[in-house]
Order: structure tokens, then C-alpha cells, then sequence
């Protein structure tokens, strides 16, 4: 894997028939929609993916079968995200056997944890992975907004990056500041608006959700910032804002945000809309509403 690791990396969803079966068809789908529209990578089993709601065979299955679909166009990481850390090196290391190119590595999300105690999990867990290993800081589902002298310390154990999807713009800078001397260290946005600001300041890249429906939209915007071109990039900007205004606004909950990305996705017949529990897909109202809005973006995009 070329270092830094850069550009757009969709977190993949994970395309599902029932709560336990894998809509194979649908992934082919979706890894060719996302390949064919530029995408630099892909992350596959995180928050996006629905990881920590699958059994390990069904995370099996897609990790041996996105390698298989993408043979190496591309990087592909995987989350190994866990309560366990055997639960953590058990994906691991199926995923280095498989062939995959890294691991992502987020805090345990049950039990609240400490930073000194999230350091010493690394300590004991990087020196046990096969593959490279990027960090992911998503306090909302994992309790930790991990410090800079954590991130500090994964970087000393081997870290090549980190997936940064707290939502803080200062903290965001504040890594990119930081590494600013390490160029294959890897700052990568986890909230997509934040894309342009993170290229424009140092950083590398997007894990963009909205990549999964439009990813050359994001892959444009992403060039559109490396080049520096301030015209092009508020015209894609502004195009970006439309999916937040349109597809993650429908529904209530915070769950809005994967229901409404696979439920568009299934409105463009790429894979079903099924989630698994305890997440359950839009109703008919929910649906047409993404209906209309899948239309009115096609028409502003093409």
C-alpha cells in the first residue's frame, strides 16, 4: 500500500438480504459503482458498514469477497473494531490472510476507557497485527475522543494514519499540525464537508459516506482541493451539501444517516436496503421521500 494513504475512501456498506446473509449480487454492484467512479481506496466494516451489528463468518464473507471483487485496483482497509481484543485480532488476521491492505483501529466501544488505557491496548494489540494499522476516533459510538499524545503514541507502534470522524474542526487541524513533518502519516477526514479544509490545510483524504452514491462527485472536490481551485471547489461543495440536505435529512434518528445512504442506494438499484438490527430500513413515506431526492440530484449532477 502507497503511503501516505490518500484521497477518497468510501466507508463501504455492507449490502444485506436478511440480518445474516450477505446480497452478494448487490456488493459486486457497488464495489464496480465505486471503482468506476475514481474512488481511492476502500473501508469496509465500519460505522457505515454496520460492523458491530454482523457475526464474524458474515464479516468474513465480505472481506474475502470485496478483496476478491477489487483484486488489488485499489487499497482496501477493513475495521477490526471490537468489545475483545481477540475479537479484534481474529478479523485481523483473517483479513491478512484474505489479502487485504490494513486494519482500522477504533477504542473498544463498551466499556468507558481512559487515554493511558487506550495506549496500553495498542501496546498490547499492534505488536500481534499482520497489516498496517490506521486509527479511527469516533467518539460518538465509542465513548473516546482519543488525545493527541494517544495518536501520538500509535504513530510510534507503526501507525500510518489516522480516520479522524469526531466532527471537531480545531482537533482535525491540531493533527494535521502535528504530523505535519511525518508525510506518510495519514490525516483523513470522517465527515465529508470537512474534505476540502482537511486537503487545503495538509491532510490526505475523505472516508466519505456520501462516496457510496456519488463518488465522483467526491473525487472531483478532492482533486478540485488538491489543485487548489477555490471556483470548482465551492460549485462541488455546495453539491455535497445537497446529499446533507436531502438524503440525511430524512428520518429522525442518528441511524438516518446509514438507513438513508442504503435506501438511496437501493432507489438506484445497486444493492438492497436492508440494515441489520437493531437498525431496521425507511418505511414507504421515508422511501419516496429519497425517491424524489434521488432524482433532483441526479438532474443537478449530470
Amino acid at each position: 500500500m502507497k503511503l501516505p494513504l490518500s484521497g477518497i475512501i468510501p466507508p463501504v456498506v455492507t449490502p444485506l438480504i436478511d440480518n445474516n446473509t450477505l446480497d452478494v449480487s448487490g456488493l459486486e454492484k457497488l464495489v464496480e459503482h465505486l471503482l468506476s467512479g475514481g474512488v481511492h481506496g476502500l473501508f469496509i466494516l465500519g460505522t457505515t458498514g454496520e460492523a458491530t451489528s454482523l457475526s464474524y463468518e458474515l464479516r468474513k464473507e465480505l472481506i474475502k469477497r470485496t478483496c476478491e471483487l477489487v483484486n488489488h485496483k485499489i487499497p482496501v482497509v477493513v475495521g477490526i473494531t471490537d468489545t475483545s481484543l481477540y475479537g479484534s485480532l481474529e478479523i485481523a488476521e483473517y483479513s491478512a490472510a484474505v489479502g487485504l491492505d490494513g486494519v482500522v483501529i477504533a477504542p473498544p466501544y463498551y466499556v468507558p476507557i481512559a487515554q493511558e488505557e487506550m495506549r496500553e491496548y495498542l501496546e498490547n494489540l499492534v505488536p500481534k497485527l499482520a497489516l498496517p494499522f490506521l486509527m479511527y476516533d469516533m467518539p460518538d459510538c465509542t465513548k473516546m475522543h482519543m488525545s493527541l499524545e494517544t495518536i501520538k503514541k500509535a504513530k510510534e507502534l507503526g501507525a500510518i494514519g489516522i480516520k479522524d470522524s469526531s466532527g471537531d474542526m480545531s482537533y482535525l487541524f491540531s493533527l494535521i499540525q502535528e504530523f505535519k513533518d511525518s508525510p506518510d502519516f495519514s490525516i483523513i477526514s470522517g465527515t465529508e464537508l470537512f474534505l476540502s479544509d482537511t486537503i487545503l490545510q495538509g491532510g490526505h483524504g475523505a472516508v466519505a459516506g456520501g462516496a457510496n452514491l456519488f463518488p465522483k462527485l467526491f473525487v472531483d472536490l478532492y482533486n478540485a482541493s488538491v489543485n487548489r481551485d477555490l471556483d470548482k471547489i465551492a460549485i462541488l461543495r455546495e453539491q455535497v451539501m445537497m446529499i446533507y440536505n436531502t438524503i440525511y435529512s430524512v428520518g429522525k434518528h442518528k441511524s438516518r444517516i446509514v438507513k438513508g445512504i442504503k435506501c438511496a442506494l437501493s432507489v438506484m438499484d445497486i444493492c438492497n436496503d436492508y440494515v441489520a438490527f437493531p437498525l431496521r430500513k425507511f418505511k414507504a413515506e421515508e422511501r419516496h421521500k429519497i425517491e424524489q431526492y434521488i432524482l433532483e440530484l441526479n438532474r443537478s449532477l449530470n
